[in-house]
């Protein structure tokens, strides 16, 4: 079932986010302090292009609260309202629900994506 989600997803719309992340990456990677930070964003692009059957695992350490601090004022707060405004739209419809939900989980990973692993 994931399978067919994920190519329904790919078609209608995770190629556009999965190009966003990469983009945001690509410019967060042209200074040697962004690095970190671009290399969460082609987390989310893998994670964008193919959501179903995946896990998001959180967790703290006052390193990553640091750097989500800086993450939400630069390019997370941008990216979360995104994913909530179109997963509130998808799940207008009972058929767009499981993809609203997944603009949900791409939402809450868009402000704390420091700390957390993608399984």
């Amino acid at each position: 079932m994931s399978f067919l989600a994920n190519i329904i997803w790919f078609i209608f719309g995770g190629w556009i986010s999965g190009l966003l992340w990469l983009l945001y990456g690509a410019l967060w990677c042209l200074t040697v302090v962004g690095v970190p930070y671009g290399i969460q964003c082609f987390k989310f692009a893998k994670l964008s292009a193919c959501p179903f059957g995946k896990e998001v695992e959180y967790g703290t350490t006052t390193g990553s609260f640091l750097m989500n601090v800086i993450w939400i004022l630069v390019t997370g707060a941008e990216m979360a309202i995104t994913h909530f405004i179109i997963g509130l739209i998808l799940c207008l419809t009972i058929i767009g629900i499981p993809f609203g939900i997944q603009n949900f989980k791409m939402a809450k990973l868009a402000l704390m994506p420091f700390g957390t692993s993608v399984a």
